[in-house]
């Protein structure tokens, strides 16, 4: 909830996320089928419940300098032991805000923002979740503000079929052929969610952003390249292509490329 918070206080006006279940079937916010890259442990996500997972210090491997790097001195870890009550919390903030969090807490905590959602995992072990995240769509009025996305178009295909009214974007199968083969995407994908290289193929330029556009639809950007992609240059560059969104780790560089 700590990174939530202050990348809307940076300037993000909507969250990404990804999603999977615990062990007890609570829908959590989690990118990795395991917890071994942000916390103090080791192990399969599905082999914790909800208390379990949320006991976990969620920022124990975070270093501003590589996010996801286990390498760095051991002095750029600076909010590790928060969670677990070895150093205090910054200003404003608790030692909950550095546990994992339900996907649940972000949507009530804000309240006004779009919420871009993956589901983790793949056909057809990432149904239930699917499941889930649409009863939870529904029980919270989210389905105005909330647009889901997974890898797996029969994923995608099992959501949409339950919630026909939430916007979805298309998977990597479609996009595959979409991109090379000009093959006809169905209209309700509305938005088209992209990395922007693919390999040593360029993905993300003027033209394929004209190509979205004339379809009608919207295309976002999800850079995948921490140390040459997210930063205000490249944010820019994205930005000069005309692409309508970009799902950035550095909103501030973002907020900074927007008004360049």
């Amino acid at each position: 909830m700590f990174a939530f918070r202050e990348g809307v206080l940076a300037g993000a006006d909507a969250l990404e996320m990804d999603v999977q279940l615990t062990a007890d079937g609570v829908l959590i916010v989690q990118h990795d089928d395991t917890v071994d890259k942000t916390t103090n442990a080791t192990g399969p996500v599905a082999g914790f419940t909800l208390e379990e997972i949320q006991a976990l210090d969620n920022a124990h491997w975070f270093s501003p300098e590589c996010w996801p790097c286990q390498d760095r001195p051991v002095q750029e870890y600076i909010y590790r032991g928060i969670r677990t009550g070895d150093i205090e919390p910054p200003e404003g903030y608790s030692r909950d805000d550095f546990r994992v969090v339900t996907f649940r807490e972000v949507a009530e905590a804000f309240p006004n923002l779009v919420l871009d959602v993956e589901i983790k995992g793949s056909f057809p072990d990432a149904v239930p979740a699917a499941e889930q995240l649409a009863a939870e769509i529904a029980e919270l009025g989210l389905v105005d503000r909330t647009i889901v996305v997974s890898f797996d178009d029969d994923v995608i295909d099992v959501f949409h079929e339950i919630s026909p009214d939430v916007a979805v974007s298309p998977g990597l199968t479609r996009l595959t052929e979409w991109f090379l083969n000009d093959a006809e995407i169905e209209s309700y994908f509305e938005v088209f969610q992209v990395p922007p290289f693919q390999g040593d193929i360029q993905v993300v330029d003027a033209e394929t952003v004209q190509r979205v556009h004339d379809e009608g639809r919207e295309l976002w950007v999800w850079p995948d390249d921490a140390s040459r992609q997210e930063n205000a240059e490249f944010y820019g560059l994205l930005i000069d292509y005309g692409v309508d969104g970009i799902i950035t780790g550095r909103p501030a560089a973002m907020v900074e490329a927007l008004s360049n």
